[in-house]
């Protein structure tokens, strides 16, 4: 039977990818936003300033950007190398898909993909001139410099989509993604993220996507349904036949594109704390913009309620680019046996 050995839990936000001087390119577009989604409540700038008044203006100091910049990059060096160490046979990744691939002809809740191979694709200088401002160096990071070819793993991806939908829940599945946002049918970047940042491009094990509709209306899952999705999602990985070594990573979140370091905090205690209750009961109204990638995160922990996986939190930085509190909390998390984060 397949063995779920390690949970990893990491951000995946545009500031770990952009150089810290470079954040006042996004910092830019928030003092223009209207609506700015902070605790369920949509404010202009100016409004979410005086709100969070006297604000954040340290926390947007040169030498804080950097440092917590670093910090949270070492954080990335570090999972990449307790996801090395535990020997994988394979990679469940969870992640939200922003339009990239799945649009308004199809948005499913959840999807598998079940595909042999997918492609991993560079973007092209004219997607790249056609972002928005700050954004292409981040995401040019997360794709690689030509196009590569990753492996699936269809036997593990069709065995979950049989037996999540038995558990009362129906996945799409996809065999081929659809041309998407870049015409190119390429695997989006919360896994591109995994790809080349966590591990750097190479030696990736075979890996299933599981996407979640955690930004899209009409139909984002609540955080019950998420985490009951969790759970069927751990079990039937689990009741896979062969005896695989199973990694299973959430990648995005946390409080963006306003922090919240307080909603932070209280999420990532009930993480540790295995606090279904709390995790279940986060309102749909706080889980919207860049924060309703919160979801991922609580799919995979349901996934691994039942194990005897413990959490361990590597780092929190809140990576602050604007005086009202906007810009990216960069959370990273793993849960292993004990004494395997040393490589023991």
């Amino acid at each position: 039977m397949a063995e779920l050995v390690l949970g990893v839990g990491t951000s995946h936000g545009p500031l770990l990818n952009t150089p810290p001087d470079d954040w006042d390119l996004r910092a830019g577009a928030d003092r223009a936003n209207k609506a700015l989604v902070y605790r369920g409540v949509e404010y202009p700038y100016d409004e979410l300033l005086a709100l969070r008044a006297p604000g954040f203006a340290a926390e947007c100091a040169p030498d804080e950007r950097r440092r917590r910049h670093s910090a949270s990059r070492a954080a990335v060096t570090e999972l990449g190398r307790r996801i090395k160490d535990a020997a994988l046979d394979v990679l469940v990744v969870v992640s939200s898909d922003h339009k990239e691939v799945f649009g308004d002809e199809l948005l499913p809740q959840f999807a598998v993909y079940w595909g042999d191979t997918m492609r991993h694709e560079p973007f092209t200088q004219e997607q790249l001139d056609g972002m928005k401002p700050g954004l292409a160096v981040a995401e040019v990071a997360n794709q690689p410099e030509r196009s590569t070819v990753r492996a699936g793993h269809p036997a593990l991806a069709g065995h979950l989509i049989g037996q999540t939908s038995a558990a009362g829940f129906d996945p799409a599945a996809s065999k081929h993604l659809p041309p998407g946002e870049w015409g190119n049918s390429g695997i989006p970047h919360g896994w591109g993220f995994i790809f080349q940042q966590v591990l750097g491009g190479r030696d990736v094990p075979p890996t299933v996507p599981v996407f979640v509709n955690t930004f899209w209306q009409p139909n984002p899952p609540s955080a019950a349904r998420c985490y009951d999705f969790g759970v069927a999602l751990g079990e039937a990985i689990r009741a896979f036949p062969e005896g695989l070594r199973v990694g299973l990573v959430a990648s995005g979140g946390l409080s963006h594109f306003v922090v919240d370091e307080e909603l932070d905090r209280a999420f990532l205690a009930a993480l540790a704390d295995r606090d279904a209750e709390y995790l279940r009961a986060l309102p749909d109204d706080v889980l919207r913009s860049g924060t309703s990638e919160l979801r991922n995160w609580i799919v995979v922990a349901g996934a691994l309620r039942d194990t005897a996986l413990d959490a361990e939190l590597v780092d929190y930085q809140p990576c602050y680019r604007a005086e009202a509190g906007t810009g990216c909390a960069m959370a990273f998390m793993t849960w292993q046996a004990p004494g395997d984060k040393d490589g023991a």
